[in-house]
C-alpha cells in the first residue's frame, strides 16, 4: 500500500509539474524576448531623436558618446544629405544572432539597432533552469509528504491488523490505540468494543462452563450410583424398582439444573439488549432480498405501524426476519407482508404470504428440528426461534393456512422479570 500510494503521489506531481512548468517555460521564453526586442525598438526610437535633435542643432553626432552609452548595441545611422551620413557604432553580431529593430523619420534619417541573442538565450535560459529546480523541489516536497502520509495511514492499518488477528486468536483485550485520522479512529474504536463484548462473552462461558461442571457433577454422581445399584441387583425386582425411581428423580434433578443453567445464559444474553430501530431493520431485510424476490417475480410488502423500537439484538432480530423472508421464498407464494404492530405486552413482527400454507399434520411440529414438508433441511425454524428466545421474544405459528408468522419482541422499557419466555434457548 505504501508503494502505491508513493507512486500515485508521484505521478499526480509530475503531472501537475508538467501541466504548469511547460506553459510557464514558454511563457517565460517569450516574455524575455518580447522585453529584448522592445528594448531594441525604444533604443532605436531615442536615438532617432538624438540625432533629429543634434541636425537641427546643426552640430554632428558624436560617435564617442553614443559607443560609451550603448556600449553593448551595435548602431547603424544613415541620414539623407549631401553627401548622405553614414556613421556605424559598436560591434556587428554574427548574422545568425543578430537581432535588429528600427526607426525612421520623415527628413530621410533611419536608425538601426541590433544585438547579440546569445545573451538573450543565456538569460532564458536561467530562467528555464530556475523553473526546473522549482520544479524539482516541488517533487521532492511531494515525495516527502507521501513518505509522511503513507507513512501515518499504513502504521495505523498494520496495527488495527494485529489488533483483529489478536482478537481472533482469543486475545480480547482493547488496545485503546487512537491515530488522530478519524475513519481509522472510527475502525479502532468498533475494534475495542468488539473485544469487550469478546471478552464479557469469553468471561460468561468460562462463568457458565464452572457452573455447569460443578452443579451437574453432584446430580450425574448419584444417578450413576443408582444406576450401579440397579445392576447389580438385577435379580430382586423390589430392590430395580426403587431404584429405578430414584434413578429418575435424579435426572429431573439433572434436567432441572440444566434449564437452571440456561435460563441464567439466556439472562444474561437479554442483559445485553438494546434499543432496534425496526424500521432501519426491516428496510434492510428488504433491500437484502428484493431482488431475489422479484427475480421470482414475487412483491415485498411493509404495513402496519412505523418508527417502531424494541429490545434485542439487531443481529438476532435480522436473522429471524430473514429466516421468514426466506422460508417465504421457498415455500410460500404471492406477495409476502410484513407487518408491524404493538400489542399489549409485545411488539410484533408478522410475517405473511399467499401460498397453500403448511399441512394440519406438520402445523404442530414445525418448530422442531429436521421436521420440514418441502425437502429444506428443518433447521430453519428452530433456529430462528432460538434466537427469538435468546433476545427475550417468542416466535409463533399464528395460522397456518396461508402461513403467517409472527416474532413477538420485547417493548422498551421491559425488563422481562415478570415474564418467563418459553422455547428453545
Amino acid at each position: 500500500m505504501r508503494r502505491r500510494l508513493l507512486s500515485s503521489t508521484l505521478l499526480v506531481a509530475v503531472i501537475g509539474v508538467l501541466l504548469l512548468g511547460i506553459p510557464l517555460g514558454v511563457a517565460v521564453n517569450r516574455l524575455i524576448e518580447e522585453e529584448a526586442t522592445q528594448a531594441l525598438s525604444s533604443h532605436a526610437k531615442s536615438l532617432l531623436g538624438e540625432v533629429e535633435y543634434a541636425r537641427i542643432q546643426d552640430q554632428p553626432v558624436d560617435e564617442q558618446q553614443l559607443e560609451r552609452k550603448y556600449s553593448d548595441l551595435y548602431i547603424q545611422i544613415y541620414a539623407k544629405g549631401t553627401p548622405p551620413q553614414v556613421i556605424t557604432v559598436g560591434t556587428e553580431p554574427p548574422e545568425s544572432q543578430k537581432m535588429t529593430e528600427d526607426a525612421q523619420s520623415e527628413n530621410g534619417v533611419y536608425v538601426a539597432v541590433s544585438r547579440d541573442r546569445t545573451e538573450v538565450e543565456r538569460e532564458a535560459h536561467a530562467w528555464l533552469f530556475l523553473i526546473l529546480g522549482l520544479a524539482a523541489a516541488a517533487l521532492a516536497v511531494a515525495v516527502g509528504l507521501a513518505i509522511v502520509q503513507s507513512r501515518r495511514l499504513t502504521l495505523p492499518l498494520s496495527d488495527l491488523a494485529m489488533i483483529a488477528e489478536r482478537l481472533g486468536s482469543g486475545d480480547a483485550r482493547p488496545s485503546k490505540h487512537r491515530y488522530g485520522i478519524q475513519e481509522l479512529d472510527r475502525v479502532a474504536e468498533v475494534l475495542d468494543r468488539s473485544a469487550t463484548r469478546i471478552s464479557d462473552l469469553l468471561a460468561r462461558e468460562r462463568e457458565f462452563a464452572t457452573d455447569a461442571s460443578h452443579q451437574l457433577r453432584t446430580p450425574l454422581t448419584g444417578l450413576t450410583m443408582r444406576l450401579e445399584e440397579i445392576v447389580a441387583a438385577a435379580d430382586e425386582p423390589g430392590i430395580v424398582k426403587e431404584e429405578g425411581e430414584a434413578a429418575i428423580v435424579q435426572a429431573e434433578r439433572l434436567t432441572a439444573v440444566i434449564d437452571e443453567l440456561l435460563a441464567t445464559a439466556r439472562r444474561q444474553r437479554q442483559a445485553q439488549a438494546e434499543i432496534v430501530e425496526l424500521d432501519a431493520l426491516l428496510d434492510q431485510q428488504f433491500i437484502e432480498w428484493g431482488p431475489a424476490f422479484r427475480r421470482a417475480g414475487r412483491r415485498l410488502k411493509l404495513a402496519g405501524t412505523r418508527e417502531l423500537q424494541a429490545l434485542g439484538t439487531g443481529g438476532g432480530i435480522g436473522q429471524v426476519v430473514s429466516t421468514l423472508l426466506e422460508n417465504s421464498l421457498g415455500h410460500g407464494d404471492g406477495t409476502v407482508t410484513v407487518t408491524t404492530s404493538v400489542k399489549e405486552r409485545s411488539v410484533v413482527i408478522e410475517v405473511a404470504d399467499q401460498g397453500r400454507g403448511i399441512p394440519d399434520d406438520l402445523a404442530p411440529r414445525v418448530f422442531e428440528r429436521n421436521v420440514s414438508g418441502g425437502g429444506s433441511t428443518g433447521l430453519g425454524l428452530p433456529l430462528a426461534r432460538a434466537l427469538a428466545a435468546a433476545d427475550g421474544g417468542r416466535l409463533e405459528l399464528v395460522r397456518p393456512r396461508p402461513a403467517a408468522f409472527a416474532l413477538f419482541l420485547r417493548q422498551v422499557g421491559d425488563t422481562g422479570r415478570n415474564r418467563v419466555v418459553r422455547g428453545p434457548a
